[in-house]
């Protein structure tokens, strides 16, 4: 099985927050991958060695400063009342609303979405923000969230 049902992982609390409520259609959308699904995505865009974005090292393209090209905050946006994403994200990702994307916590913890649905529902991703990674499927660009109210983008 490559998905499994999002109301059974512990951090499903995220997508149903009083604060910032997601919808019938914007809950579907969100797909948790099985942990030997997240883990061959892992393996083969994010890290071979690496199994957290902590433990990124030389080698890891999420790793060299040369992937990396602007900084920005998020932490003021999303604790505003806008739910639009940093200017300079939507400024630099230009992907199709269809655009399947996965959001990589760990290697054993990746959530699919697509663009459209990411834009929905990235408040509530970001409660899951100790340095996660959003690709892009067959993309090069990609997003790091921090912890500390920081983004990077890039192009891997």
């Amino acid at each position: 099985m490559n998905y499994i049902p999002l109301e059974s992982v512990k951090f499903s609390w995220i997508f149903r927050h009083k604060s910032i409520p997601l919808d019938k259609v914007s809950l579907e959308q969100i797909k948790v991958m099985s942990e030997q699904r997240s883990a061959v995505l892992w393996d083969s865009f994010i890290s071979r060695t690496a199994d957290h974005p902590d433990f990124f090292k030389q080698g890891d393209w999420a790793f060299d400063s040369k992937t990396w090209c602007e900084h920005g905050k998020w932490q003021g946006i999303w604790e505003s009342d806008d739910n639009a994403l940093p200017t300079l994200i939507d400024d630099y990702i230009q992907w199709e609303d269809n655009t399947t994307v996965y959001y990589c916590i760990n290697r054993k913890q990746v959530i699919e979405t697509n663009w459209k649905n990411f834009k929905v529902c990235w408040k509530n991703l970001l409660f899951l923000d100790d340095g996660t990674l959003l690709i892009g499927k067959k993309r090069d660009e990609v997003i790091q969230f921090k912890s500390n109210g920081h983004f990077k983008v890039g192009k891997k």
